[in-house]
């Protein structure tokens, strides 16, 4: 096991009925900004119970943060807290309203442009305002983890930065409020899960025997209750095991003393920030094909993931390493998630694009021992086709 230093001060608020809990958890001489996205927990109820637990509170209300968040919304939502000295937020919805949000706590308090955030890796936040979040989609883990990715709209860039200043103080998980989403949202979240867990897991042995069974642990749950999620939409359990998932698979637990790849990610937000593909979306077709070229690497891990989590032991090892990974992107269709760049109307003609935004942004040595250079990503991106 590798050293590591681990830290997580949220608090998570879980259970149905817990959204009245806001009006003790925060504080209450707060003015408060209601952060969310494009108004569908107008739709199912969310918005009336975060009003009526926020009844005595100061509430200002900030809607539209893309499910990509933009840099151009965000900078609307920081000018609103700055115009009406707010000094708490409350980010309800998923992962994108949660990072935006995030993006929103540190910039607020900065002079500079917050762009700069991502010019100087987050080195120059000093300071965010204190914020919760109401989670209505399990996916990002974004409830529980000091990160976010946003997307600067003029000019199709994606990027993603961290500080511990924006762990948000709680989250309230409710997995009542997951049951009007539509099947692609729950799919997604279901894949985006999983390749989270699997960017800390299948990377090489360092003999971390609590780390590799808590993630396989993860994996096991999401294919077995994955499914059931969109078959049963109205079971609690089921929505309660998959909103947990996803938090655990990326509150930094399951990466604490083990090496951690990414490379699938890297690639991903490229192809989301130049062709508008859904995050979870571009982590389905990437995935497999990266394992398929990095097998040689992986080679170790690719045999245990196919021992204990889908149970494969007959065979070759390359025979039992593919497939593990075909039961991989059998898994991502069998939720609706397509597994193939030409199942997005997409061809080889991303190939370049893709490359050429890898090295504009210095995505060239990617991977868990920094070995995915341009010429790795090529024939990964050849291989999702």
């Amino acid at each position: 096991m590798l050293n590591f230093d681990f830290y997580n001060p949220t608090r998570i608020v879980f259970g149905e009925g817990q959204i009245a809990k806001l009006r003790d958890l925060v504080p209450q001489q707060a003015r408060v900004l209601v952060l969310y996205g494009g108004g569908s927990i107008r739709a199912n109820g969310v918005y009336d119970q975060v009003k009526a637990a926020l009844a005595q509170h100061t509430v200002f209300e900030f809607g539209g943060i893309e499910p990509n968040p933009t840099y151009e919304t965000l900078m609307k939502a920081i000018a609103l807290v700055k115009a009406e000295r707010i000094d708490f937020l409350l980010a309800v919805g998923g992962g994108s309203v949660i990072d935006g949000t995030k993006f929103v706590a540190a910039g607020a308090t900065m002079d500079d442009d917050p762009w700069t955030i991502f010019e100087k890796r987050a080195a120059n936040v000093q300071a965010a305002l204190p914020f919760g979040a109401v989670l209505t989609l399990p996916a990002t883990g974004s409830e529980m983890n000091s990160g976010g990715v946003i997307t600067r709209k003029a000019t199709h860039e994606k990027f993603a930065f961290g500080t511990p200043l924006v762990f948000p103080k709680f989250s309230v998980l409710d997995p009542t409020t997951t049951y009007t989403l539509p099947p692609r949202q729950v799919g997604n979240g279901i894949v985006d899960a999983f390749v989270h867990t699997m960017e800390q897991y299948l990377t090489y042995p360092v003999n971390a025997k609590v780390q590799d069974r808590f993630a396989e642990g993860l994996l096991l749950t999401l294919i077995e209750e994955g499914p059931r999620a969109l078959a049963e939409p109205h079971d609690y359990d089921v929505r309660a095991n998959l909103m947990w998932t996803a938090t655990l698979a990326l509150n930094g637990l399951i990466g604490a003393g083990v090496p951690q790849d990414w490379a699938t990610h890297m690639v991903g937000h490229e192809l989301t920030a130049l062709y508008g593909l859904d995050h979870a979306q571009t982590l389905a077709v990437v995935l497999p094909a990266m394992l398929r070229v990095r097998r040689e690497a992986k080679r170790a891990k690719l045999l245990q993931y196919a021992e204990r989590v889908w149970h494969i032991t007959e065979g070759s090892e390359n025979d039992r390493i593919e497939q593990a990974i075909a039961r991989t992107e059998a898994f991502f269709r069998d939720v609706g998630v397509g597994t193939r760049l030409p199942d997005y109307q997409l061809g080889r003609e991303v190939i370049e694009p893709v490359l050429n935004a890898l090295e504009a942004h210095r995505m060239v040595k990617l991977g868990e021992k920094r070995d995915v250079n341009l010429e790795i990503s090529r024939k990964v991106l050849e291989l999702c086709l």
